[in-house]
C-alpha cells in the first residue's frame, strides 16, 4: 500500500496533476458529443448511473476527476458511438 501511495505522489509531483493531456482530450470529446446530442449533465449522469456532480467535476477541470475505461464503454453506448471515438488519432504530448 505504501509503495502505491509513493508512486501516486511521484506521478502527481511530476505531472502536476493526475489529469493528463489524454484525459483532458477524452473529457472534451465526451462533452462535445454530449452537447451535440443535447444531453444535459444531469441526463448523462442519470444514464451513466452516477451523481450529476461527478460529471460536473470532470468537465470543470478543477478536480482530478476523469472517466475510466468502463465509463467510456458506457458513454459510447449512451452517446451511440464507439469508445475509440473519444480518443485522438495519435499520441499526445503531456
Amino acid at each position: 500500500m505504501t509503495v502505491i501511495f509513493y508512486k501516486l505522489k511521484y506521478f502527481e509531483r511530476t505531472t502536476g496533476s493526475m489529469v493528463t493531456a489524454i484525459d483532458k482530450y477524452v473529457i472534451q470529446e465526451v462533452k462535445r458529443r454530449r452537447t451535440e446530442k443535447k444531453f444535459s449533465q444531469s441526463k448523462l449522469a442519470f444514464e451513466l448511473d452516477v451523481p450529476t456532480s461527478f460529471i460536473a467535476m470532470i468537465e470543470s477541470g478543477k478536480y482530478d476527476k476523469k472517466y475510466n475505461v468502463a465509463h467510456l464503454n458506457a458513454l459510447a453506448r449512451i452517446l451511440e458511438c464507439s469508445p475509440k471515438d473519444f480518443m485522438p488519432d495519435r499520441a499526445l504530448e503531456d
